[in-house]
């Protein structure tokens, strides 16, 4: 404990009572003394009982302190955001491994094996000759035909302009065609009749009459092929019955042939043997003349042998001579 300062004398006198300024005890003997008053403030190990708080806790030192019941709480929240991850990947994987089996079934179970293909659609080609084009073999399993691959093989049949597939559980299938018309004959060696794309739909052995002006000055290589896709000249011959077709007169029955060898344009035949050079555009109105010089002829009794109509303004007649 540190020792009691001592306490100055007090004198009378003429003045009253005062304190004097000297001081009995050595200034040195009260510097220790006070640094040992002061070191357990200064120093919490300086003194031997326990140090308090010297300040009021606030709110922030407050939530510096976790209690049991919000770990408990943290933990549970963190518990479930892991379980609302792992869960899903679990169930996905279990339904992937369940949906791999039953795949595996699909693909190999006799239930899918097909037993029947009906054809619908088809008159100039037989039942039997589309399911062999298709490629379907007895057996096959329903989910393993290729869909695409069929139709391919089907259209790719001269006869064939469209064609489709079409899935019958469990084990059926029906191919749908449509079969190319024939459209008018054409003359390429020999006759072969053709639908409107100009593909040619086999030859023709027999004897027929034509509906239609027959399409000639053709080579085999000018028949497009099963891609319906024409050579330059069917396809100007194929133009020029359209338009004669869509005039709906008498015209039509006049054409027995449209020559496309010529460079300058297709020229007609008709039942008499009389040649109309048409050029290479402007059809439409040069049928049309063609039809009132036909007529004048008839009626003026003459015998032309060729009409030429290439020019915009005249018509070129030659005549036979008598």
């Amino acid at each position: 404990m540190a020792p009691a300062l001592p306490q100055p004398r007090t004198t009378g006198g003429p003045g009253g009572p005062y304190r004097s300024a000297r001081v009995s005890v050595p200034a040195l003997a009260i510097v220790p003394a006070l640094m040992r008053t002061h070191s357990s403030v200064i120093s919490p190990r300086g003194g031997r009982g326990r140090v308090e708080d010297l300040a009021e806790q606030g709110r922030a030192m407050e939530r510096q302190r976790v209690s049991r019941v919000r770990l408990a709480r943290r933990v549970s929240r963190r518990a479930r955001w892991v379980a609302a991850r792992i869960v899903p990947i679990g169930v996905s994987l279990a339904v992937l491994g369940a949906g791999g089996a039953a795949i595996g079934w699909l693909l190999t179970s006799a239930r899918f094996a097909i037993t029947e293909v009906a054809v619908v659609g088809a008159s100039r080609l037989t039942p039997e000759e589309i399911v062999a084009a298709s490629g379907i073999g007895p057996g096959t399993n329903l989910f393993r035909l290729d869909r695409s691959a069929v139709v391919a093989r089907l259209e790719g049949l001269p006869l064939v302009r469209r064609a489709d597939l079409v899935r019958r559980f469990p084990n059926r299938v029906t191919l749908a065609v449509e079969e190319r018309r024939p459209f008018t004959l054409a003359h390429a060696g020999r006759l072969h009749w053709i639908d409107e794309q100009g593909v040619s739909l086999g030859a023709e052995a027999r004897a027929v009459v034509p509906q239609a002006p027959v399409i000639t000055g053709l080579s085999p290589a000018d028949l497009a092929a099963g891609d319906g896709t024409p050579g330059p000249r069917v396809a100007a011959g194929i133009s020029l019955l359209r338009v004669l077709l869509r005039s709906e007169t008498a015209l039509l029955r006049q054409i027995s042939e449209i020559d496309v060898s010529r460079p300058e344009g297709p020229v007609l035949y008709t039942v008499e043997g009389v040649e109309v050079r048409l050029g290479a555009e402007d059809w439409e109105a040069r049928l049309g003349r063609l039809q009132g010089v036909l007529a004048q002829v008839r009626a003026g009794g003459e015998s032309v042998n060729a009409i030429d109509l290439r020019f915009r303004d005249q018509v070129v007649l030659k005549t036979v001579a008598r």
